[in-house]
This record gives structure tokens, C-alpha cells and sequence, in this order.
């Protein structure tokens, strides 16, 4: 099984990355390791190009989290994700999820993170996370990938949609 899972920050990509790789057995590949290297750095983009084809050419199933849309192999991986999560939960709730998620790893690096790209919370994420990140381009991706892979397109909206997603992903597995 390969899944993509894309959404708004702070709507729990990563966690249900994490868990659907334990899960299904495979290996998740976390898209910001890819995007930055330590200190947020961004990886320059014909190696960050390489590290997504690699993995795509290596591994049969997979999880990978995280949006860069039209980066990264963007073709190839839509194309041969058998599911795609969309997680479009509302900007206060996002904003909340980071909070807590700050709390709990500040000063340390979550597991979806380059090695070296601190738990931060700063205006300008804030902003992404209420704002931006959800405007433009950003939010006609999320639109454009329902419409056009609409039987292999989960769009979850709040917690209680995420909720009945793991258990029917459990249900899965038995």
C-alpha cells in the first residue's frame, strides 16, 4: 500500500504518517526532512529531487507526508499513491495542534523533522498555519487532488473525522 497524506500544517500528517508506517509495516518518508536540512536550511532542490526518486524507485510500499506541491516528484508520487488523506481541519484548530505539539517538543527535533530543525512557534508560522498556508496555490492543490483522484481521495475535516479514519484504517488491519 502506498499513502500519500497532505493537509494543512498542524493537522496531524505526521502523526498519522508515523502510526499508518508502524502500522502497515513500511517506511514513511517525512517530506520536511527532505524540504530542510539542519537549522531549517533549505535543501537544494536537485538533491532533495534525488532523495524523493530514490525512495520512490526503492521502496514498494510507503507512507509519505506532507504537501510541496509541484516539488519533489509531485507527478510521480500522486500518480502511484494507492490513497491520498487530505487533512483540511479548520486554521484555529491547526493553530492549537501546534501549540500543544510545541509544548511538547520545544528545544528538542520531532521525528518528522530534518535532524537539527528545532520545535519553533514564531509569527511567521503562525501566520502560515492561519493564513497563508492555506491561500493561493496551496488550497486549489488540495481541491484539484479531491477532484481528480476522487476514488482514492480521503478529505478529513475535524478530529472526529480523523478519529473514525483510524478506526476504520484499524478495522483495515484485522
Amino acid at each position: 500500500m502506498r499513502t500519500m497524506i497532505c493537509g494543512y500544517s498542524g493537522s496531524g500528517k505526521s502523526t498519522l504518517a508515523g502510526w499508518l508506517g508502524r502500522v502497515q509495516n513500511c517506511p514513511v518518508l517525512y517530506l520536511d526532512t527532505v524540504q530542510f536540512s539542519s537549522g531549517w536550511e533549505e535543501r537544494n532542490r536537485t538533491e532533495a529531487e534525488k532523495m524523493v526518486q530514490e525512495f520512490l524507485e526503492t521502496e514498494k510500499n510507503w507512507v509519505m507526508d506532507g504537501n510541496y506541491f509541484g516539488k519533489f516528484c509531485w507527478e510521480q508520487r500522486i500518480k502511484e499513491a494507492d490513497r491520498i488523506f487530505l487533512l483540511k481541519f479548520n486554521p484555529v484548530s491547526c493553530l492549537f495542534r501546534v501549540a500543544k505539539r510545541y509544548f511538547r517538543y520545544r528545544g528538542r527535533t520531532r521525528e518528522s523533522m530534518a535532524e537539527g530543525c528545532m520545535e519553533k512557534l514564531d509569527r511567521e508560522f503562525v501566520w502560515w498555519v492561519l493564513k497563508a498556508g492555506r491561500s493561493g496555490k496551496n488550497g486549489r492543490y488540495l481541491e484539484q487532488i479531491a477532484k481528480a483522484y476522487p476514488g482514492k481521495t480521503f478529505v478529513v475535516r475535524n478530529q472526529k473525522e480523523l478519529d473514525l479514519l483510524y478506526e476504520k484504517l484499524k478495522q483495515e488491519r484485522k
